[in-house]
Order: structure tokens, then C-alpha cells, then sequence
């Protein structure tokens, strides 16, 4: 028997078979690239993330100092803001319940 004919036919299997490795380990390596990608990506927006959320915080508290009942009388004394006197409540029908007072004048400013 000769040996010819049996080479020949393996040739294009064995040629097969080398192509699907081949490919195989293009797109194994393929897809590990692009998970690496995904991971430093994932990676930075986990640290975007810590960072907005500190701000956030540091930003709710500078709202909660700021609106304080003592921090907005503060306020409002530096903008020459005075309390108010005693207040009148109008009844459904027109008549006045309480006494009306008005607000005391400021402190005259040097």
C-alpha cells in the first residue's frame, strides 16, 4: 500500500485543527483583554464614586450647619433682620384674634 494517499487526507484535518486552535486562542485572548479593560474601568468609576460620595457628604453638612435655627438667626441679624412682634390670626369670618404688635426698631449701627 502506498503511503501517499493517506498523508494527503490528514493534511487538511491536521490543517483544521491547527486553525481552530489558532483561533481559539486569539479570541481567548481577546476576551481577556477586554475584561482587563472593563476591570480598570470598573476600578476607576469605584473610585469616582467614593470621591462624589465624600463630596456629597461634606456638602450636606455645610446645608445642615447653614440651616441651624442658631446659624439663621445669626444670619438674619447680619442682614438687619429683627423678630417679630406678637402675631394676629384673621378668623374665617373677619374678626382679629390676638393683638397685633409691631417688630421692634434694630440697633442703630455706628
Amino acid at each position: 500500500m502506498p503511503s501517499g494517499p493517506s498523508t494527503a487526507a490528514r493534511t487538511p484535518f491536521v490543517l483544521l485543527v491547527v486553525v481552530l486552535l489558532g483561533g481559539g486562542l486569539i479570541g481567548l485572548l481577546l476576551l481577556n483583554t477586554s475584561l482587563s479593560q472593563g476591570s480598570f474601568k470598573l476600578s476607576e468609576l469605584r473610585k469616582k464614586t467614593t470621591e462624589l460620595t465624600d463630596e456629597e457628604q461634606a456638602l450636606q453638612r455645610d446645608v445642615d450647619a447653614r440651616s441651624a435655627p442658631d446659624a439663621l438667626e445669626r444670619r438674619a441679624r447680619e442682614l438687619g433682620m429683627v423678630p417679630g412682634g406678637g402675631p394676629a390670626f384673621l378668623e374665617p369670618d373677619g374678626t382679629v384674634r390676638g393683638m397685633p404688635s409691631p417688630a421692634p426698631r434694630p440697633p442703630a449701627s455706628p
